[in-house]
């Protein structure tokens, strides 16, 4: 069975987005992005709501884009090569290649999903994640955490929710980020 893996990029108070909604404070730098593509290398199947797949359908023609580091154009040909699933009910269609829409979440067609598939599935963006947290669904927490406190915004950690959690790996970079990555335990 595949795994569901939630992958959150957040400040060291716990955000993704900061209030005003920016996130420019957690863009990647070479070292962290090439990092973060070899945790995308295996993953099949990309999950998200509606606003984080607008943030990252940028990928589908980014290679195209002048001045993309070698980083960057690896992980366009990783997120091309994955399908995607964006859960809203108010877009009407997607407009980038191997996506389709489904109106509601279901954690048991998640379920099924991962049952069925032969790679890892990944769900992008902090609401969409709480639903599949809430319904025991996730798997691996892959979180890298940026040295800045941005005061409030969007949580990456849904609230409400108790979770049990074994430290599996950690990594240092030289920015100042770590990654560490979390089973349920």
């Amino acid at each position: 069975m595949a795994r569901l893996i939630y992958s959150a990029i957040m400040s060291l108070d716990g955000y993704t987005a900061d209030a005003d909604g920016r996130f420019a404070w957690a863009a990647p730098d070479e070292e962290v992005h090439a990092f973060v593509n070899e945790l995308e290398r295996p993953v099949g199947v990309y999950l998200y709501g509606r606003r984080m797949y607008e943030t990252m359908r940028y990928w589908e023609t980014a290679h195209t884009l002048a001045g993309q580091s070698p980083a960057s154009l690896d992980f366009a040909r990783i997120w091309q090569a994955a399908d995607k699933i964006v859960y809203s009910t108010t877009l009407q269609s997607a407009d980038t290649a191997r996506t389709r829409v489904e109106r509601d979440f279901d954690p048991d067609q998640v379920r099924k999903l991962k049952e069925a598939a032969s790679r890892d599935l990944t769900v992008g963006g902090p609401h969409l994640a709480a639903q599949a947290i809430a319904a025991g669904l996730v798997d691996e927490y892959q979180l890298f955490v940026v040295p800045a406190v941005v005061g409030g915004g969007t949580r990456a950690l849904p609230g409400q929710v108790r979770l049990n959690l074994a430290l599996a790996q950690e990594h240092k970079f030289g920015s100042g980020i770590v990654y560490l990555c979390y089973h349920p335990a």
